[in-house]
Parts: C-alpha cells; structure tokens; sequence
C-alpha cells in the first residue's frame, strides 16, 4: 500500500518505521521540510518529502500532528485529494499544551472536529497508545497477550484500512464504532492507553463516561507531572488503569 504520513513524533515516527517494514511504500513530511527527516528516511526506507507531496498517489494518508496545527496547516492540504483515500487521525487533545479550541470544549468527539477542520471524514486509530507501546510491545498476530487498540469511523471500506495497518504495526484492532463514538478512546476513558487485550478493551469501551472522562484527563495530567521524573512505562499504564476505572 502507499502511504503518505504527516508527522514524524514519537508516534509518526514509530508507524513509518513499523509500516515501511512491514512493506508498504511510505512518505513522510513534516512542518520542516524533507531536509529535517533525511535519518528518519535513511533508517526506515521511506521517502521524505514536503507536506503537499505526501498526500499525492496514496492510498492512505495517516496525520500525526498537534491538534493547532490541522486549522492552521492542513485546511487547504486535502482539496485535491481523491474521496477514496482513507484518512487517518492519530491526535489526541490536550487543553494545558493545545489551548482552549472553539468545539472541543463542548463534548464534540475530537476526530469529528479533525473532519470538520480538513473538510473530510477520518478515522481515528493509533490514539489510544503510548509512544512506546506502539515501538516496542506490538506482537505477531495471534500471539498470546496481544495488545489491541480502538479504530474508530463512519467509511467501511476505511476502517477497514485502518485496520489492517494496526494489525500491520502489531496489533489488535477492535471496531470501536463510529466516529461519533470515537470519545471513548480518548484521553480520560478505560481504553486509553492502558495496554489491554482484545476483550479487556472491547468491556473499557463500553464501560467509558462522557462527562467523567475530561475531569479523568485533567487529573491525570497533573499527577503525571507531579512524577514525570520518576515515572516508568509502566508506572504510566498502571495510572492511566486506576485513574479511569
């Protein structure tokens, strides 16, 4: 499959090295310029090039990128992009480190206003997992402990791209339901980043609350900062497990 990925974090990172290795032919861009992801590039056998030429002949385009940069740099990045391009948003917000946003604050799930900010659907995977869960714990398929993660969407047909490529990185994908739905994987819910199986995550998802997870998030985030020293990987799951149960 060819795919084009905005971004090149932690987690943009991890998936053009998983998905390159896995034999898909992947382009990556960031706000930098190709110049900046030449060892990224080198290292993985995918293409960097700019932001534009990501989204060109693709199959997929995956948007790994700060919730205050889709307003102000992906808007018009997609009008030439063809309706059958699965498009894939990784984002997760942040109040402390994106701002207040106009929408957000209002219980509207943040991929549906991702699709509203680039003028397409998307659908939401990859969100819902740390940094280093998605380099280092993903497994062959079938293996025993398998962690999954949530895919969320409207398209079929998408979703079931963005299944694959999970699968493809290490993982289990869950159908998590529509985009509308896609709240409960996000930031402050029992399936966020918090390393479970298929079944455990399928009872997290149903077990999340709207109104709890926001309040979740916050205090979450202060009791990581408080630690962040002393944290482990671990520690971190261990948290997000008690602080959203």
């Amino acid at each position: 499959m060819k795919i084009g990925i905005i971004g090149a974090g932690n987690i943009g990172a991890s998936l053009v090295g998983k998905l390159a290795a896995a034999g898909h032919q992947v382009k990556v861009a960031n706000s930098k310029g190709p110049e900046t992801l030449r060892e990224l590039a080198d290292a993985t056998g995918a293409q960097a090039v700019h932001k534009q030429d990501a989204v060109k002949d693709v199959d997929a385009i995956i948007l790994s990128i700060p919730f205050l940069s889709y307003a102000d740099h992906l808007a018009s990045l997609f009008a030439d992009v063809p309706a059958d391009v699965t498009v894939i948003d990784t984002s997760n917000y942040y109040p402390f480190r994106d701002g207040t946003l106009d929408g957000l604050d209002n219980g509207t799930p943040e991929s549906v206003w991702v699709s509203q900010q680039i003028g397409r659907p998307v659908i939401k995977a990859w969100n819902a997992v740390l940094a280093a869960t998605l380099a280092e714990r993903g497994k062959p398929a079938g293996a025993a402990g398998r962690i999954a993660l949530p895919v969320a969407g409207d398209d079929a047909k998408a979703k079931a791209v963005a299944m694959q490529l999970v699968d493809d990185t290490g993982f289990d994908a869950l159908d998590a339901g529509s985009l509308a739905d896609s709240w409960r994987q996000q930031p402050g819910t029992p399936a966020y980043c918090t390393e479970l199986t298929l079944d455990e995550l399928n009872s997290a998802l149903a077990a999340a609350d709207k109104k709890r997870a926001p309040e979740n998030r916050e205090a979450l985030i202060t009791q990581f900062m408080a630690r962040y020293d002393e944290l482990t990987h671990d520690d971190t799951i261990e948290m997000n497990r008690a602080g959203t149960a």
